[in-house]
Order: C-alpha cells, then sequence, then structure tokens
C-alpha cells in the first residue's frame, strides 16, 4: 500500500503489533510517530527506522495531557497528522466474570476503551487539519464474539467496534473514514505470557491451525491507512486465521 505523504501516530508501537505496525507504514513510504511508555524500546526502534521516517514520544494513553501532546508533537515534526493507530492496550484478566474484581474490570475498560476515545478526540481535529485521514481501531476477535475468561477485554473490545461505527458515521462527511481491526491470537510480548506456540499446528481453534504473526496484520492496517481504503469505513476487518468464522475440523473432531 503506498502511504507517502501519510503521517501516522501509533500507540503501543515500542514492541509487538505496533512495532510492526510502524515498520510497515515506513516501508510503504509513510512516518510515523512512535508512542507508548517503554521509552528506551521506542525511542530504539525510531532510530532504527531513521529520523526522516520516524520520531518517539511517551504517550500514556489514559492521560488527555498526553494525548495533546503528542498530537502538538507530530504536527510539528511532520507539519501534519493523517492517521491514528489505536493499537496500546492490555491483556484479558483470564477470571471468569463473577469473579473478576471491580478496579480489574476498569483498569482493562481504561485502558483498551476510553484510551480510544480519548485518541480519537484529541486526533480529530488535527486531521481536520490535514483535510482528512484515517483513524484505525485495533479491537480482537474477542469483539467479534464471546470468549470465556475475557470479561472486561471482551467488552471493552466490542466497545471499541460499535464506537469505531458511531465515530464512521460522525465523521464521514469531513473525509475522516474510522474502521476496526480484529486479530485473532497472535504472537506477541504481550500474548507470549499464555504459553502459546508459534508452530504449525500448535493453535488447532482456528482453521489455519496455528497463531499469527505481528507482521501479518501490518498489511490490514496500512490498507486501512492508505488512499485505496478511501471508500471504507466503519468496517470491521477480522484477520484471525478463520477463528470467528468456525473451528477447524481438526478442532471439531476432538471433541
Amino acid at each position: 500500500m503506498n502511504l507517502t505523504d501519510k503521517v501516522v501516530l501509533i500507540t503501543g508501537a515500542a514492541r509487538g503489533l505496533g512495532e510492526a505496525f510502524a515498520r510497515a507504514v515506513v516501508a510503504e513510504g509513510g512516518r510515523v510517530l512512535i508512542s507508548d511508555i517503554l521509552d528506551e524500546q521506542g525511542s530504539a526502534l525510531a532510530a532504527d527506522l531513521g529520523a526522516e521516517s520516524a520520531r518517539y514520544i511517551h504517550l500514556d494513553v489514559t492521560d488527555p495531557a498526553s494525548w495533546k501532546r503528542a498530537v502538538d508533537f507530530a504536527e510539528h515534526e511532520f507539519g501534519a497528522l493523517t492517521g491514528l493507530v489505536n493499537n496500546a492496550g492490555v491483556s484479558a484478566s483470564g477470571t471468569p466474570v463473577a469473579e473478576e474484581s471491580r478496579e480489574t474490570f476498569q483498569r482493562i475498560i481504561d485502558i483498551n476503551l476510553v484510551a480510544v476515545h480519548t485518541g480519537i478526540t484529541a486526533a480529530v481535529p488535527a486531521l481536520r487539519r490535514a483535510g482528512g485521514g484515517s483513524i484505525v481501531n485495533i479491537s480482537s476477535a474477542a469483539g467479534l464474539i464471546g470468549m470465556a475468561l475475557t470479561g472486561a477485554y471482551g467488552a471493552a473490545k466490542w466497545g471499541v467496534r460499535g464506537l469505531t461505527k458511531v465515530a464512521a458515521v460522525e465523521l464521514g462527511r469531513e473525509k475522516i473514514r474510522v474502521n476496526s481491526v480484529h486479530p485473532g491470537m497472535v504472537l506477541t510480548p504481550m500474548t507470549a505470557v499464555t504459553g502459546i506456540s508459534a508452530a504449525d499446528g500448535a493453535f488447532p481453534n482456528n482453521p489455519f491451525q496455528r497463531v499469527g504473526r505481528p507482521e501479518e496484520l501490518a498489511g490490514a492496517v496500512c490498507y486501512l491507512l492508505s488512499d485505496a481504503a478511501s471508500y471504507t469505513t466503519g468496517a470491521e476487518l477480522a484477520v484471525d486465521g478463520g477463528w470467528t468464522a468456525g473451528p477447524s475440523i481438526e478442532y471439531i473432531a476432538g471433541q
């Protein structure tokens, strides 16, 4: 996808999915503002991508003032902001709904949903100044189907899906597109703690029978950021190895 002249702010971009998105944006000719709370890793990634294409800024997605600094920095460094990828998040607690504490539930909602709204409100004025743009919200397969042990996480990701559609309807006439991407199980530092394996056949739940790699999500995100998706808004794109389409034959046979 051609991202020449695109300037994209990506949250949670120091590693995992966000890093893959940042690298892909630059590879496609765009410029990227890497934001995270992992300053050492984020700064190293920006240096690796090069000063002409990348900058790093500390961004706490739960802090509106931090968002304003990031958006202002993007415009100061690159002259405009044309894209936002709301990627930062935390994983599910792995606790049944009836046992998930209110504090845990609130924390996950704040980071995975409320922060997405905060990011949209912070970025839209800059996107308007740029004459339009694209917002890509990273939801989850858990935002398309019910998954056990993901109470707060699932609620947040369903919320991201709904918020995306509302924003798409409201911002369409201003040439600001808003879409959601729904990853399945992807091997990242956040999911590695579950002990998942990247080997073929190690994840029989989906038709591909394997987990995804971060770079396999990047193409979908770059498409939605690009002018090739100029008539796409309010869409939800599952990139999950077919997980939400249904379990593999082998998985069903093994029950």
